[in-house]
């Protein structure tokens, strides 16, 4: 059934913020009854032994969730020094998150650009980042901030250790600047020789 792979589809792009039943209503442009109707039966796909996924109501929310029975085999994951390492997408994630906490995952994607919910659930399954409560904006979206984890790991004893950014992007801008007068020089130059 097509609803069915667009909800499962739905599910994995809001990621932890889940979907309400009106939000599916609206957005399958179903009736109560069938979209109740539809997240049954998604539900009960998930229940097979052979997926690692389920779908569960938290809150007032639908959302994917791991199966806690596999739960040792992403701890190992998780405690893999290999694994351990922080993507770069992670880190400008969490330098987002570090510089303007706390702060909502909508506000991090305006920043970044691109969707953070999959970084912002690694950081916060590492232990980097966690939730702070509830902004005033609508919907109540959910706050993150740094943990004392994100401290140890980057050897800092308080968030206000951060170094300065304005200091750093207007450094960067000094640097954009002399490129752009060293290539301004250089072409001037080759014109100067070709005009002789």
């Amino acid at each position: 059934m097509k609803n069915k792979a667009v909800l499962e589809g739905l599910l994995f792009v809001v990621g932890e913020d889940g979907l309400t039943l009106d939000q599916i209503e609206e957005v399958l442009e179903l009736k109560e009854e069938e979209a109740k109707e539809l997240v049954n039966e998604l539900k009960h796909s998930y229940e097979n032994e052979d997926r690692g996924l389920r779908i569960d109501f938290l809150g007032n929310r639908l959302k994917l969730t791991t199966k806690f029975e596999h739960r040792q085999y992403y701890q190992k994951l998780l405690e893999n020094p290999e694994t351990n390492t922080l993507s770069q997408a992670a880190l400008e994630t969490l330098a987002i998150i570090a510089y303007n906490e706390p702060i909502t995952r909508m506000q991090i994607d305006k920043l970044r650009g691109v969707g953070s919910s999959q970084m912002i659930r690694k950081l916060v399954a590492k232990g980097l980042v966690k939730e702070s409560g509830r902004s005033d904006l609508p919907g109540r979206p959910i706050l993150y901030e740094t943990t004392n984890d994100f401290l140890d790991y980057f050897g800092l004893s308080n968030i206000k250790e951060l170094p300065d950014m304005e200091k750093y992007i207007e450094a960067s801008e000094a640097e954009i600047e002399e490129e752009k007068d060293l290539y301004t020089s250089k072409y001037k130059e080759e014109k100067d020789n070709e005009n002789r």
